[in-house]
């Protein structure tokens, strides 16, 4: 069992940076390949970024390319997403999730656990 909890989701106005942790309890967080995704108002839970247990894959989606990076610490069990450059359309609440799935994925249905969310809110 994996519990996550997210933090960091503020006001923030446009082009300006922020940072995300998801601090994950559990013995086994290193095995974890962990993602982040988000949701905007009325639309779907998108796929953000993800990445291995080892840190050593990453996927990231188009719409935030050059702009979110996603790390991990595992001997703080806590994954970040970096987030620069931001613009209005990346308001949305966002989730931390994970799965025991050895191969890092981009897909909503293969994690098994996920936070409550954390509020970004992008201004123009």
């Amino acid at each position: 069992q994996v519990q996550l909890a997210e933090s960091g989701g503020v006001l923030v106005q446009s082009v300006g940076s922020l940072r995300l942790s998801c601090a994950a309890s559990g013995r086994t967080f290193s095995s974890y390949t962990m993602a982040w995704f988000r949701q905007a108002s009325l639309q779907e839970r998108e796929f953000v970024e993800a990445i291995s247990w080892s840190g050593g894959v990453i996927y990231y989606a188009d719409s935030v390319k050059g702009r979110f990076t996603i790390s991990r610490d595992n001997a703080k069990n806590t994954v970040y997403l970096q987030m620069n450059s931001l613009k209005p359309d990346d308001t949305a609440v966002y989730y931390c999730a994970a799965t025991s799935r050895g191969a890092a994925t981009t897909m909503r249905r293969d994690y098994d656990y996920w936070g409550q969310g954390t509020q970004v809110t992008v201004s123009s």
